[in-house]
């Protein structure tokens, strides 16, 4: 279980924190410990029936660095496929309990970090003062040779500008927190400021009492504009095997949905890791710092 606050509200506060046997200095990390840990404390506090849940991190370094990918590299193709699906099925319970859930993200949100918050409702953010440096937050996994794996490609296209969206997720590219494409966060908090109190006053005004079949994500109301999107940029994109990984989860989103975009995603996160780009960019990534 992680750590969970109630308000007098009935609002629940779940702080998503460090593995304990990988401290890792306090940054916390989307690793298989933590997985289990979203899943079991998600249906703990559902079954208290909660006015409203707020998921933010116990880091003060970041909100999510992303998912472990050492833990993901040393899995064979089998296990890796149910590991993915692991985490989905952990990170529904953010849009499938009957309430409003919003994430509080005070740091760096990078991978399988924003795919979680991504999940909720809503996401409140704060900025970085002028006496630090911005922190990124986005989708990189292009950048290693690899795609996201948990409803990544599906979600931002629905947050922000979809071309944008379809963009930097096919190129790895991360944005500044104090530049983010519009839409990212639902509210920006400046630096200093009560983000706690934001998120409380988000979810006041956004209630939700029925669950979801999906989070905000790729639908049928938003399809003829992410096509047009996907269809501007397809010719712009660089022929990497990860970027047409990226715009066949894009397409798949589009006519067949959620659950099928999922399966893609897993498909090709699966194989796109074993080539030979992806090799040579994990291999150089994971390298142990010298």
């Amino acid at each position: 279980m992680l750590p969970v606050e109630r308000t007098a509200e009935g609002i629940a506060i779940i702080s998503l924190t460090a593995n304990p046997s990988k401290p890792r200095g306090g940054v916390v990390v989307l690793d298989s410990w933590l997985i289990d840990g979203i899943a079991s404390t998600l249906d703990a506090v559902a079954s208290t029936k909660p006015t409203g849940i707020i998921l933010r991190s116990a880091s003060e370094r970041v909100f999510v660095a992303g998912a472990d990918l050492a833990e993901i590299d040393a899995l064979d193709d089998d296990a890796l496929d149910a590991y993915l699906r692991r985490g989905s099925e952990a990170f529904a319970r953010l849009y499938q309990v009957p309430c409003a859930t919003v994430a509080l993200v005070h740091r760096a949100a990078l991978g399988g970090g924003l795919e979680v918050a991504m999940h909720c409702d809503g996401i409140v953010g704060t900025t970085a003062s002028a006496e630090e440096k911005p922190w990124r937050i986005g989708l990189p996994e292009c950048g290693l040779g690899i795609c996201p794996g948990w409803g990544g490609t599906q979600m931002l296209p629905a947050r922000i500008d979809p071309a944008l969206a379809i963009t930097q997720t096919a190129t790895g590219q991360t944005n500044s927190v104090n530049a983010l494409p519009a839409g990212l966060f639902d509210v920006a908090v400046n630096a200093g400021e009560d983000a706690l109190r934001a998120a409380l006053d988000w979810l006041a005004a956004n209630p939700r009492s029925k669950p979801r079949s999906q989070p905000k994500s790729i639908n049928a109301g938003l399809a003829p504009t992410i096509q047009s999107a996907l269809v501007t940029v397809r010719e712009t994109l660089p022929a990497t095997d990860s970027a047409k990984a990226i715009l066949n989860c894009v397409e798949i989103g589009i006519k067949s949905g959620w659950q099928a975009a999922l399966a893609a995603e897993r498909k090709h996160l699966v194989a796109l890791r074993h080539t030979p780009s992806a090799r040579e960019k994990l291999a150089q990534f994971l390298k142990p710092a010298s």
